[in-house]
């Protein structure tokens, strides 16, 4: 009789997202999230971009990780309740300030092949698009965004 061991890996910092810059954008500066690698920014002498790679892959922050590093609805170690359940735990946000991608939406291009992974399968991401701003309630019930 043979036993077998059955292992799931769950990453440790819950979910993962990556995409494909279609030019030479690079990320400024991020709250809310974290990348995993910083990239070749050695182009760039005075004012050193966040993350300067072609594919750039973000991971959610811990909980209880500093004021200003946290974004309306960010900082869950990765963990996501199903719509379902718990609405409000079910979103996780963050924010990027984007450099190198032109100005206007002529020429601002939506990154491309973006990929979701999370601890388990069911994970899937469409295209990006383009949407209006994201409007939050702040805890005096005022809209910001």
């Amino acid at each position: 009789m043979h036993k077998f061991q059955m292992h799931r890996h769950i990453m440790s910092r819950g979910w993962t997202l990556g995409w494909n810059w279609p030019k030479k954008e690079v990320i400024w500066s991020i709250v809310g999230a974290e990348t995993t690698e910083q990239g070749d920014c050695s182009k760039f002498k005075e004012n050193v971009p966040y993350c300067c790679k072609k594919d750039p892959v973000l991971i959610d922050l811990l909980p209880g990780v500093p004021y200003n590093q946290q974004f309306s609805n960010c900082c869950k170690g990765g963990v996501l309740a199903s719509w379902g359940e718990d609405p409000s735990e079910s979103v996780s946000s963050f924010q990027i300030s984007v450099g190198l991608a032109g100005t206007s939406n002529k020429t601002v291009k939506l990154p491309k092949n973006l990929t979701l992974l999370g601890p388990g399968p069911g994970y899937t991401c469409s295209p990006a698009k383009i949407v209006p701003s994201t409007v939050f309630l702040s805890p005096d019930h005022r809209q910001k965004s």
